[in-house]
């Protein structure tokens, strides 16, 4: 019997009662658009339509009221209730078809079919006697008090999907679908009622509000993992389960933390475990971009427990070269991801989640909006959860201050996170000059967060020389503050490339040495996974040494990337990168006069056989920005990859994405001092090399250093209004500074 409920579960929607009603007269094109919002709630909430009923609605799209019916014969199967609100805002509803099943310990998805004669635009309410007591729950009856008979008939979670995009309200259509989630404390046969209303006073007469509906609940069953690493010891993985209709389990609509109700997955390290019903699973097993996927199928028996063991393989081991992987931008709280911005989630979590994703290094910025909780994480060291391979520490992203208009800010390895003659945010500093030198008084290492945002440009051709807009909160007031000595390195992967790496070849070609460095910024630009943005440092063998992997970061002892391309130990002649030269110069190498260098490294990539045309044909500024298939040659297996002088790739080589390390060689004669690196745009780029002729400083491009200077200009435009009256004199005259320094190294650069 428990197996026959079990396949009921996970098999299609079925009828149990007769099939709903027809709605006519519905104005097709705002219908049309709230079923695809629909369409994509169902999607994010893990219980996604088929993809031939996805296919089917589409095609009803173009068949005007005739469509409108169509779609209501594909969606009402999956109705468990239908609520119809006539002209005098009387809430009346009948059972739908959707079987009544539900599963212990866990939440299911169901449509609710509401006919809106009145257009009413309040919140569409349910409430039960059989809720259990939710704390601030609106499910719960508006009644007196509880009797021990009736505590004990209580099994039921329920609520209204209203976060985006869905709507919080009805729309006032003549016809709409709203989602309802219901979460079982029990196994076995549970009847439960289920009253409807659009505000107080609306129910029906006669109870005709209110709907008895007999549940079937499953037994869960503990799913335990075994997870194994390629060494054969226990680790923790990021685990995807579907059913064989794609919907997703835990239900991430309702998940709590460390289970982000954002994501399709969920974290477990070995020995944890899952509850779930008897049935067939799919689970989807990865652990960060160095793995394979791992697919495997899963059957949970009619039992209390069951045991799953997932061995995992890598296509590349960074750690075993030396190389440490990190993302220095990620947040616990202070996005609309989370229910509670101001709080967020726990160091515990955030760990769970760095080590799911193999991080070795996650840096958790503290920004505007959860400052005054997160900041108690503050410690001015790692954090002391941190493992010998996967290292935590609490920083501070300046987001959210008053100088967040001329760019956010990414300040890693301080020793105090409150800026001096501080009480709260709104006291610091209103532009950025003063909060970098503060941080690097104080031994931090310093950039600009999201660094392309303010910095678009309508080509996609580097460098570009059209002067953008500077009206963002990405690297804006770089250009001034890099003249200042205080600005370490500029954030890429969370912006797109072009825009990224545009900014920051002009201003190496005037002779600054800001370094990138790769970030997420999770859960705001990419809320998937921390490490989708990445930066490699290479600190050697041994245990995660943070203050290592720092310096390495700040020296750019380094390269960037979405995780699926790797160029390792690039040098030029025998500089490596983000090493000392023969002078002492960090990434220096030095020549008497100009010649032939070789330039080489060992570079991987790893593309799947098959192009996926969903991510090669999107253009550079949409998500995801940086990303190998990008990077794909025609319909092949290869990529390239470019020699970078001075903002120009000036050869390339093409290389088969097999994610096999292949070594490269190039040469490329020198004429004047110059900087070299390697990129596959946009999947990877190294930090360069600086090539200095005759002792002379890099002045490779006047035209750079003219871009640099009018630069100021359209910044100061832009920001001087934000910046508040006392500070002004202090701005201007550090704008003028960068305005002197600039017409100064155009002076001294090439023509073009």
């Amino acid at each position: 019997m428990r197996a026959l409920l079990a396949s009921l579960l996970l098999a299609s929607p079925a009828p149990v009662a007769q099939e709903l009603e027809l709605v006519g007269g519905v104005e097709p094109q705002p219908f049309f658009a709230a079923t695809q919002r629909l369409i994509d709630a169902l999607d994010f909430l893990g219980a996604p339509l088929s993809d031939a009923e996805k296919a089917a609605i589409e095609a009803a799209g173009a068949e005007g009221e005739a469509g409108v019916m169509a779609v209501q014969r594909i969606l009402d199967p999956h109705v468990l209730c239908a609520v119809h609100v006539n002209p005098e805002a009387r809430v009346k509803a009948t059972e739908g078809p959707a079987p009544r099943v539900l599963a212990q310990g866990g939440w299911r998805t169901f449509l609710v079919k509401v006919q809106n004669e009145a257009g009413v635009t309040a919140e569409l309410g349910v409430r039960s006697s059989a809720a259990l007591p939710v704390f601030g729950s609106p499910a719960l009856p508006e009644s007196d008090e509880t009797t021990p008979a009736e505590a004990a008939h209580r099994f039921l979670e329920l609520a209204i999907a209203r976060r985006p995009p869905l709507r919080a309200t009805l729309s006032g259509l003549e016809l709409e679908y709203a989602v309802l989630q219901l979460y079982s404390r029990d196994a076995g046969k549970r009847e439960a009622s289920l009253a409807f209303d659009v505000g107080q006073g609306t129910q029906d007469l006669g109870f005709r509000g209110e709907v008895p509906l007999l549940f079937t609940c499953l037994p869960a069953v503990e799913v335990r993992f075994e997870i194994l690493d390629v060494d054969g010891e226990p680790t923790t993985a990021a685990i995807t389960l579907r059913d064989d209709q794609s919907h997703v389990y835990p239900s991430p609509g309702k998940r709590l933390a460390p289970d982000f109700f954002f994501h399709q997955q969920v974290y477990r390290r070995s020995g944890e475990s899952v509850t779930l019903a008897p049935g067939a699973y799919t689970a989807e097993v990865t652990r960060g971009p160095e793995y394979e996927k791992l697919v495997q199928r899963i059957e949970v028996p009619e039992a209390a427990e069951h045991d799953v063991t997932f061995r995992l393989e890598r296509w590349i081991h960074l750690a075993a070269e030396g190389w440490r992987s990190g993302d220095h931008h990620v947040h616990a709280a202070g996005c609309s991801h989370y229910d509670s911005p101001t709080l967020g989630v726990r160091p515990e979590d955030m760990l769970r989640h760095i080590e799911g994703e193999d991080l070795n290094v996650g840096c958790v910025l503290s920004w505007g909006p959860c400052w005054d909780f997160q900041k108690d994480f503050f410690e001015g060291d790692v954090h002391p959860l941190s493992t010998d391979d996967h290292v935590m520490r609490y920083d501070v992203e300046v987001s959210g201050f008053p100088s967040s208009h001329c760019g956010h800010l990414s300040l890693l390895g301080l020793k105090e996170d409150d800026y001096p003659g501080t009480e709260h945010i709104d006291d610091w500093p209103s532009w950025d000059l003063p909060v970098l030198q503060w941080a690097k008084e104080q031994g931090a290492v310093t950039g600009f967060s999201h660094s392309g945002f303010g910095l678009q440009i309508p080509e996609e051709e580097l460098p570009s020389y059209v002067v953008p807009p500077y009206d963002g909160i990405g690297a804006n007031e770089y250009v001034v503050d890099v003249t200042h000595d205080v600005v370490d390195f500029l954030s890429a992967v969370d912006t797109p490339a072009h825009w990224e790496l545009n900014v920051w070849y002009h201003t190496l070609n005037c002779g600054f040495r800001t370094r990138l460095s790769g970030e997420t910024d999770f859960p705001c630009i990419y809320g998937d996974r921390v490490g989708m943005g990445r930066v490699y440092v290479k600190t050697g063998p041994g245990p995660v040494d943070f203050d290592a992997w720092l310096a390495g970061l700040r020296d750019g002892r380094s390269y960037v990337t979405d995780g699926a391309t790797h160029v390792v130990d690039f040098k030029v002649r025998e500089v490596r990168v983000g090493e000392p030269g023969s002078s002492g110069v960090i990434s220096q190498l030095e020549l008497a006069e100009p010649r032939e260098v070789e330039v080489t490294a060992r570079v991987a990539a790893l593309l799947d056989d098959a192009p996926n045309p969903e991510i090669s044909e999107l253009p550079l500024e949409w998500q995801p920005y940086w990303h190998v298939e990008r990077a794909r040659i025609e319909d092949t297996r290869r990529v390239p990859v470019e020699l970078v002088v001075n903002g120009v790739a000036v050869a390339q080589q093409e290389l088969t994405a097999d994610g096999k390390l292949v070594p490269l060689r190039f040469t490329a004669r020198i004429e004047r001092s110059s900087w070299i690196a390697l990129r596959v745009f946009p999947s990877a780029h190294t930090n360069p090399v600086f090539v200095i002729v005759g002792g002379k400083p890099i002045r490779a491009s006047r035209r750079s250093a003219e871009w640099c200077r009018a630069s100021v200009d359209v910044c100061w435009e832009q920001k001087e209004s934000g910046i508040r009256l006392e500070e002004k004199d202090a701005a201007r005259a550090a704008y003028d500074h960068a305005r002197a320094t600039y017409d100064r190294i155009v002076e001294e650069s090439v023509a073009d």
